[in-house]
């Protein structure tokens, strides 16, 4: 069952796509990067399609509340609930908006950045959108409603999710980032030996590898992830039937105390991946992470 009603869903699909393909030809014209924190940029390009988003989605869903990445007063929306924090929102739906995800592969002319948004209610990620302008791909969906995509505008199809077969004693693939591969690639190579290394720039993008069969399992240990990066990958993760656990077991957490307040930054790190591979990587992995050392 659609968490949004038709008319409501053409509007988001054509905010998305707009915006998306907005950033696609803007990546060919001269823009302006500045430096958020040691390693985090954000450009021109990001800032306007971050107004843009903000604006459409306001206009789209009037009553719901609004958080997007550059625009820091939006995040008082997450604190609106029972006063407890223990509810993001409350029970008012909180839209996670990131206009740009994958900034770094933006700046540098490739292709895997995508435009996201996602969908909470009560804390619980219902629904969410990925569109990779590059290759005109949309896909979303969510728990109890299934998973889509289009491509370029054409046809929508059901989008089936691959599990790959599992066997660690030939080669398979994992997805991490680049900053955990530097950090853990190392010690994860040698505690398994026929793993590959897959990374894809955005966070969204990397989800979609696993959920495609690209790899079996998504690892992002450097707690520096936030909430607009994770609410719709992880929504289509769920809707895929995919693990979605930090390396305790426990299950990802969109509220305060496993969320910042501040930042809206994760305090778990984060393993994404089909059961067969979590059950039998998410133990070795944490006495890895124990040992070399989590980010903090």
């Amino acid at each position: 069952m659609p968490p949004i009603c038709p008319s409501d869903l053409s509007a988001l699909h054509q905010l998305l796509v707009t915006c998306g393909d907005y950033a696609s030809q803007q990546s060919q014209q001269p823009f302006q990067v500045f430096e958020k924190g040691v390693d985090d940029y954000v450009t021109t390009v990001d800032r306007l399609l971050d107004e843009k988003l903000l604006a459409g989605m306001q206009a789209i869903f009037p009553t719901d509340g609004i958080i997007t990445e550059e625009n820091r007063a939006t995040i008082q929306q997450f604190h609106q609930g029972d006063g407890q924090g223990s509810t993001a929102g409350g029970d008012r739906t909180l839209w996670f908006i990131d206009p740009i995800d994958g900034t770094d592969d933006f700046i540098q002319g490739r292709a895997h950045y995508s435009v996201m948004a996602g969908r909470v209610v009560n804390g619980i990620p219902q629904a969410g959108w990925i569109y990779a302008p590059v290759g005109r791909h949309l896909v979303w969906g969510g728990p109890d409603w299934g998973l889509f995509e289009q491509t370029a505008g054409g046809a929508l199809t059901p989008l089936i999710p691959k599990e790959p077969t599992f066997d660690l004693s030939r080669r398979w693939s994992m997805v991490i980032g680049d900053k955990d591969e530097r950090r853990f690639g190392a010690a994860i190579a040698q505690r398994f030996p026929k793993v590959e290394f897959l990374s894809l720039g955005s966070f969204g993008l990397k989800v979609l590898a696993v959920i495609t069969g690209q790899a079996g399992i998504y690892i992002y240990l450097n707690k520096r992830v936030k909430l607009w990066d994770t609410t719709g990958p992880l929504a289509l993760a769920l809707a895929a039937g995919l693990v979605c656990c930090d390396l305790a077991g426990q299950p990802i957490r969109f509220t305060e105390p496993a969320v910042d307040p501040q930042t809206l930054m994760h305090q778990q790190p984060i393993v994404v991946g089909w059961p067969s591979y979590v059950e039998a990587l998410r133990s070795p992995l944490s006495e890895i992470a124990a040992a070399v050392g989590l980010v903090r």
